[in-house]
């Protein structure tokens, strides 16, 4: 009766043990030869050693692979061999028991023996079904070692490799770069996966893994870093740098560095976020092939453009004829480069105000460039993120803004342009000065005047554009379409560019001008109201240079 459990301890479980030790030292020898392989450098490339790494790293994993399946098996077997361990002592006890009690076995034989019977029938089913799932696993395991042994090798599909744009979400092994000096660095290997807007670490042996970084707002780009391949940076939305990460394959780098930028959009939030990322990725794609016709929009009026400025231009201009909808051709020439850096350097800008002036030896400063905000009627300050800018060919219809913020959000998409450069936007009643926050010299200044077009985007109600005509070398004018994203909404911005333009209309009737300057609420200190929330920075801090008030 004892005896079957015990060559079930000492025989079945002892072998399921011994598996899994071979399991852990075969897991052992992959870490070591995929830590070897992490270490191959970028720029001296050395063939003859990335191959024996390559071979060390495939036979090390096909060693794993063997041993997982051998360990995977035993305890598949180990379910079945429990069981008959279990029943035998079972049918040892019923056959002592017969032997022992003599007196009253014709009693009980019959409906004993039927019992026994069935047990009997009920282990030797155990033990056929034991023998087919062998056979199975046997069958499977000679199918998964028969495949080409480059599918074992890291990165096997570098020359096209099926990357998945729209994942949500994501798991798998990175290495850690870490600091142990200041001027020393390790890499460890990690398990890393998303949870939510969140990015979580668990180490080998944890119960749970913990938080590493949250990804609401934040931003990724693939970076070099210490001559290793396939390394990303995740920067947090205040703009400081995060952790650094290097995956295995440029398969994994895409992956991980598309699911994170998804995440930082806060797409996991939405009802149907793979649907979000789909069509995402499909807007992406549609970028590159030229659209026949441009459909129509919302019938309802943006309120982009201010309500009062509408009246005035519609008092002017007389009533046209039915709006022709244009086609993506006649809006953006097809082909049109983007320009995906701000207008102009701090430094180069800087250089081209100065001209032939004479430095002042005593530290004089550069505010002097535009003297009109000093006496500006209207002075508002927003932080934006500068996107992109293009060519376009028509400024009659904000549709050309759309199609740009379409296209300019594709093309960042496509290629993995996610950094993105920081400036203050100065809205007054003359000029659109955008402002480096670090140096507070001027990037680029625009007319308000020159200023055609300007909105919102309809749904991400944080992006901003305007369109700006500016005059040519030779002697024609030249239509380009900046695009933006603000920590604030884009209606704000666009309200603020109306109210400039409306001020320029009304400075010609002071009487216009009075009451428009009485239309707008004041504050205790005596202030213009803009807006009734102020624009403030990602981080809710304070900036002596923005606010959402103007001074008169």
């Amino acid at each position: 009766m004892v005896l079957p459990i015990i060559q079930f301890r000492e025989k079945d479980l002892t072998e399921v043990s011994t598996l899994k030790d071979l399991f852990g030292l075969a897991s052992n020898e992959h870490d070591l030869s995929m830590a070897k392989y992490s270490r191959l450098p970028k720029k001296k490339e050395n063939e003859k050693v990335k191959t024996d790494v390559v071979k060390e790293v495939a036979a090390a994993r096909r060693k794993q692979h063997l041993s997982s399946l051998q360990y995977y098996c035993a305890l598949n077997a180990l379910q079945y061999r429990k069981r008959v361990a279990m029943m035998e002592p079972m049918i040892g006890f019923a056959h002592g028991q017969i032997n022992f009690f003599k007196k009253g076995a014709e009693m009980f034989s019959q409906n004993m023996n039927s019992f026994l019977s069935s047990v009997a029938d009920m282990v030797q089913s155990i033990q056929v079904e034991l023998e087919a799932e062998a056979e199975k696993m046997r069958v499977s395991q000679q199918d998964l070692l028969s495949v080409d042994e480059s599918v074992y090798a890291p990165d096997s599909d570098v020359a096209a490799p099926q990357i998945n744009r729209n994942l949500i979400q994501k798991a798998g092994y990175l290495n850690l770069r870490s600091k142990t000096g200041l001027v020393t660095t390790t890499w460890e290997r990690l398990y890393f996966f998303t949870q939510g807007g969140n990015l979580m670490c668990q180490p080998r042996g944890a119960v749970a893994g913990g938080l590493i970084q949250d990804l609401d707002n934040c931003s990724v780009m693939a970076v070099d870093c210490e001559d290793r391949r396939y390394c990303f940076q995740i920067t947090t939305p205040n703009g400081k740098s995060g952790i650094i990460l290097q995956a295995e394959s440029r398969k994994e780098n895409e992956e991980w560095i598309c699911a994170i930028n998804n995440i930082s959009r806060q797409i996991y939030l939405t009802d149907n976020p793979e649907a979000v990322a789909i069509k995402l990725n499909q807007t992406a794609l549609q970028a590159v092939t030229p659209i026949t016709s441009f459909g129509k929009k919302q019938e309802s009026s943006c309120p982009s453009q201010n309500l009062r400025n509408l009246e005035l231009e519609n008092d002017k201009i007389a009533p046209k004829a039915a709006v022709h909808v244009l086609d993506a051709d006649e809006l953006i020439a097809p082909g049109t480069p983007i320009q995906f850096d701000i207008v102009l350097p701090a430094t180069e800008f800087l250089d081209q105000n100065r001209g032939s002036r004479r430095t002042n030896p005593f530290g004089e400063t550069e505010d002097e460039t535009f003297p009109e905000a000093e006496d500006s009627l209207l002075q508002q300050m927003f932080v934006v993120r500068f996107l992109g800018s293009m060519a376009v060919r028509t400024d009659t219809s904000r549709e050309v803004i759309y199609e740009a913020m379409r296209q300019v959000l594709a093309a960042r998409a496509i290629h993995n342009i996610f950094r993105t450069t920081e400036s203050h936007l100065m809205v007054t009643s003359r000029t659109l000065r955008l402002i480096d926050p670090q140096t507070q010299v001027t990037r680029a200044n625009f007319e308000l005047t020159s200023v055609m077009q300007f909105a919102a985007h309809q749904e991400n109600k944080r992006l901003v554009g305007f369109v700006v005509r500016t005059p040519e070398s030779t002697g024609g004018e030249a239509l380009s379409t900046y695009v933006f994203e603000s920590n604030s909404e884009g209606e704000k911005i666009c309200y603020a560019i109306s109210l400039g333009k409306e001020i320029i209309e009304v400075q010609k009737d002071p009487e216009a001008l009075a009451q428009l300057m009485l239309s707008i609420p004041l504050t205790n200190d005596g202030k213009y109201v803009l807006l009734n929330e102020q624009a403030d920075d990602s981080d809710g801090s304070p900036s002596e240079n923005r606010g959402a008030e103007s001074e008169a």
